[in-house]
């Protein structure tokens, strides 16, 4: 039986056939795109059923988010949010915390409506630039008797009370002489926060809240639109606890996604003794592949720190201040262990957030390419902060792929501007024209939850340039509407390995689609953001956001 589904217009991401009016699916793959006319031969073939629903809206492929964390997102998510930025979220809207005492204000209301003393509190998206200098004796004063632990909007970071500390035996003598830990202010941050969160695992990872925050990460991947995401570090905090929870939340038939498994090379390197067993390792996961879960030939490395803790590593002239960054991998490791994926075939996502990172990233490409050369190698920039136009030539003679968090922009830039780095760098972050017009392969990526999981607006902000003080920042890197919608379909799935199964609407692909209530190609670029997301179809099933959608 083929199910035909209609539609005012479909936006196929095919340059051979960029719009049609049809689509036939038969189960869980495209038959043939184009009108009904065109697909007379198999419909007079076949049994096949007209579907109209989508008769008035515009499909689109299914969108794509290449870097993601489930298992942040699920320790994140049954957190209280205090961010300074709007947050739309499935169950409700997060309203914004522009200053000190207002993020004091809203911690104090929050701890007074938990009846229980000793129940402890997690806050989520203290961000120093508006909230101001955080410290244990700042939270004390606020809430003493109460274990409390903000943490960081970068997520690379966190602060403690006493109470906290108290809870979790966190004492002086063991942890104030570890590297990235500020006892004295109760602050764990890059490779310190690995310490804290091993405290912390019998708690946010208990399996009853895990299992809530995995579900309302469905709710919100279902929400922004997609069809596959990507988890960009997997084992980030257990690896085996992290792949059961998945099996059971997600590798279910009410998920109407996928997840690309990427492992977190950090993660590798704790669990196993040598390269020999990384690998060997690394080559059995996929035979653990489910329809859902789907385990390849890639790996993450981490390279600078959080971009938003300005942990960045920056080139001169440096950060106005005169502070530096920070490396989560020191440079030499970082290139023995991308020689060992690289000798082994792994395509390689490195997280750079600086232009200093990033280079030190192109040094490693190039060094490995000299001495084994690989063709397709898909190794890929993620975040991509800071650059330079001369990084962006290179990125394209190196042939590698950029996947960005083009969010950044949209938060930062005006407060990094006057707070940062200056107005330059600033409004150059995310300097996406230029990849385009060198031919990178190039997407968007949230980094959930880093930003937003909604890909059309990660597109408009890569279209609009818009901050969020209202201002047009480089106006010279915008991408158009076409390119954005493809950093957000078939360049995502070219960049997690996935280009011959989804990413654009053709005959004998996945038939994954999103439906939009209004064209992206033919509205104000301006209102991308706003475009209703009425349903997706996950491998012909739809499952509607829009009552009477499905």
């Amino acid at each position: 039986m083929l199910t035909v589904y209609t539609a005012k217009s479909i936006i196929t991401m095919n340059a051979s056939q960029p719009r049609a009016t049809a689509v036939a699916v038969r189960e869980d793959r495209i038959i043939e795109v184009g009108n009904l006319e065109s697909m007379q031969p198999w419909l007079t073939s076949h049994e096949h059923v007209i579907d109209t629903r989508f008769a008035d809206h515009i499909i689109t492929p299914g969108f794509i988010d290449p870097h993601l964390h489930p298992t942040m997102a699920a320790v994140l998510l049954p957190m209280e949010f205090i961010t300074a930025m709007e947050w739309k979220l499935p169950w409700g809207t997060v309203a914004p915390v522009t200053t000190e005492a207002g993020f004091d204000s809203r911690l104090a209301e929050l701890s007074s409506a938990i009846p229980d003393a000793d129940e402890p509190l997690f806050i989520w998206g203290f961000h120093q630039l508006w909230h101001g200098s955080m410290s244990r004796k700042r939270i004390d004063r606020i809430a003493a008797q109460r274990p409390v632990v903000v943490w960081h909007r970068s997520f690379h970071e966190l602060y403690m009370n006493d109470a906290a500390l108290t809870w979790l035996q966190i004492t002086q003598a063991e942890a104030g002489n570890r590297k990235q830990i500020d006892y004295a202010n109760g602050h764990f941050f890059e490779n310190g926060l690995g310490y804290a969160i091993g405290k912390l695992n019998p708690y946010i990872l208990s399996p009853e809240k895990y299992a809530h925050g995995l579900e309302r990460l469905k709710q919100v991947v279902h929400y922004g639109g997609h069809t596959t995401i990507a988890d960009m570090a997997v084992g980030i905090f257990d690896f085996a606890m992290e792949w059961e929870a998945s099996k059971e939340v997600i590798d279910r038939e009410d998920t109407p996604f996928r997840v690309v498994m990427v492992p977190s090379a950090l993660a590798l390197r704790r669990n196993h003794k040598d390269d020999e067993s990384i690998v060997s390792f690394l080559q059995e996961l996929p035979e653990r592949n489910t329809s859902r879960l789907l385990f390849g030939d890639h790996v993450k490395l981490f390279a600078d720190g959080a971009f938003f803790s300005q942990l960045a590593q920056v080139g001169p002239p440096g950060y106005i201040d005169g502070h530096h960054g920070e490396w989560l991998m020191a440079p030499e490791q970082l290139e023995a262990a991308a020689r060992v994926y690289w000798n082994a075939g792994y395509k390689i996502h490195l997280h750079v957030t600086g232009d200093l990172g990033l280079e030190l990233g192109l040094d490693v490409l190039s060094k490995l390419q000299w001495e084994r050369p690989r063709f397709d190698h898909g190794f890929t920039f993620e975040h991509f902060g800071f650059s330079t136009p001369e990084q962006v030539a290179r990125i394209a003679r190196l042939g590698a792929h950029v996947s960005a968090n083009v969010y950044y922009l949209h938060e930062l830039s005006d407060i990094y501007a006057r707070e940062g780095i200056g107005y330059e760098r600033a409004s150059q972050m995310a300097r996406l024209g230029s990849c385009v017009a060198q031919g990178i392969c190039t997407t968007l990526h949230s980094d959930f939850t880093m930003a937003p999981a909604q890909p059309l607006n990660s597109a408009w902000v890569a279209v609009n340039r818009i901050n969020c003080e209202g201002d047009v920042m480089c106006v010279e890197e915008a991408l158009t509407v076409e390119d954005a919608l493809a950093a957000i379909t078939i360049n995502a799935a070219q960049v997690i390995g996935m280009a011959d199964e989804v990413g654009s609407i053709r005959a004998g692909k996945k038939a994954d689609f999103t439906i939009l209530a209004q064209d992206p190609l033919a509205i104000d670029p301006l209102h991308l953001k706003d475009i209703r997301i009425v349903s997706t179809v996950y491998e012909g099933v739809p499952f509607p956001l829009e009552e009477g959608a499905g």
